[in-house]
């Protein structure tokens, strides 16, 4: 396909006009192969930004993006495959414990992951604070180790879904992120690319999150979920709250840390409880099973050490040091700075600027501001309190793993200037507020 004058695509949106889905294929391949340059994109971009997009054309856009590279099929296998994707938080470390977890319920899980940018975290950061442990899998290694144990997280390939890295780039060189229908083609196309028998997503809402409010997080699951319908294929979304860090660890060996106490059955709260929500969904999908009995199942799996052996498997498998699981202190990277967060009053925690604890990890060196930016895999915050809890003046808030004692001071002033405390009891926020099919 080649494009003469994409002016005229540009134009045809610009003025409100729904685009054709061959006019939006032969534009996405057009800016793919170079043959439309940044400056018309960039006007597509934001023209679709202020004009919005209907079904059909983000549709059209999601086939294009995924038209751009490969795909991968898994077939072959003798258990359901499931696919789990978050649109990003703070401390939000699900895929650590749900990919082993749904492994040991009899689900197959190959998860293609990402970095982690700006405030969110990175599964494939966090894993590679494991000694030795790699993500780059090919394909077929990916498949080997998911026939073999039930579960591998790897990073996307590059000839996975180019189109939407090469938009993605100048979405957030323009301001034209802020768009729901090119979010929802962005997240459903690495999805769709990927042939699973379902499709777990996560959307997150509140501070900590890109979606602020429940009902921006809820068009964005809508849009999701209608696409996965066009595509004929089976997704459950979830609403899920980020007004606050989800697990207690924001970082990267800390997150694998905290992954490992739950999953052993240690660390009881909103990370297990997430995780174990999704993993039962998936069960419940893929066996028929009620949601009673596939939460008990899940539940189980965790407190009989089922989930903990299939994450130690993957970790040796991928390369890892597995003795991880049993010590994670004496493998994983440590910070030589850990000073203790106390809290400067009394009162009960009413709200938490999840988004400025999530960026005082990232500069500690735990995250990255651009992509390619390393990462310190010992460096991170942990907060220990939520929503609701009561703070005694000098009491525990949590502890900063920093290099050197000035940036962990910084850190520590940064989690308790996000700290808004009050006299009065608060109701915390629900863990998710919607499930949507």
């Amino acid at each position: 396909m080649t494009v003469t004058d994409p002016r005229h695509i540009v134009a045809a949106k610009r003025d409100g006009h729904a685009l054709a889905a061959e006019e939006i294929e032969t534009f996405v391949d057009g800016y793919t192969r170079g043959e439309i340059g940044d400056g018309p994109a960039a006007a597509f971009l934001m023209a679709c930004l202020l004009r919005g997009m209907d079904g059909a054309e983000t549709l059209a856009l999601t086939r294009a993006l995924v038209a751009s590279g490969d795909t991968v099929r898994l077939e072959g296998f003798d258990r359901p495959t499931v696919d789990k994707h978050s649109t990003g938080g703070v401390a939000d470390g699900v895929t650590l414990v749900f990919a082993p977890l749904a492994a040991s319920l009899g689900m197959a899980v190959a998860k293609l992951s990402g970095r982690g940018l700006g405030h969110t975290g990175g599964t494939l950061d966090k894993l590679e604070s494991i000694p030795g442990l790699r993500t780059d899998l090919t394909p077929d290694e990916m498949k080997r180790q998911v026939r073999s144990i039930g579960c591998a997280v790897a990073a996307q390939s590059s000839r996975l879904v180019p189109a939407d890295g090469k938009l993605y780039a100048l979405r957030d060189a323009t301001a034209t992120v802020p768009s729901i229908p090119l979010i929802a083609a962005s997240v459903m196309s690495k999805k769709l690319a990927v042939d699973t028998d379902l499709i777990l997503l996560d959307v997150k809402a509140g501070a900590g999150a890109f979606m602020k409010t429940v009902g921006d997080a809820e068009a964005l699951a809508e849009a999701c979920l209608e696409l996965a319908r066009g595509w004929g294929r089976e997704a459950r979304v979830a609403v899920s709250d980020m007004e606050q860090p989800l697990g207690d660890a924001v970082g990267n060996a800390l997150d694998v840390a905290e992954a490992i106490d739950v999953l052993g059955g240690s660390h009881r709260g909103r990370l297990r409880d997430l995780a174990v929500a999704f993993a039962a969904r998936g069960l419940g999908v893929t066996s028929g099973r009620d949601a009673e009995t596939a939460r008990t199942e899940a539940e189980r799996a965790i407190d009989d050490g089922s989930a903990l052996d299939r994450f130690r498997a993957m970790i040796e498998a991928q390369g890892g040091d597995p003795h991880v699981v049993d010590d994670p202190g004496g493998v994983l990277p440590s910070a030589p700075v850990v000073l203790p967060i106390e809290s400067e009053r009394t009162g009960t925690i009413h709200g938490m600027a999840t988004h400025e604890i999530g960026l005082a990890s990232g500069a500690l060196g735990a995250g990255r501001v651009r992509k390619g930016d390393p990462v310190d895999p010992a460096v991170g915050i942990v907060v220990r309190c939520k929503i609701g809890d009561v703070l005694e003046r000098g009491g525990p808030v949590g502890e900063v793993h920093a290099r050197d004692h000035d940036a962990a001071r910084v850190a520590v002033r940064s989690v308790l200037d996000a700290l808004v405390i009050g006299e009065d009891p608060v109701t915390p926020p629900p863990l998710v507020h919607v499930w949507l099919e």
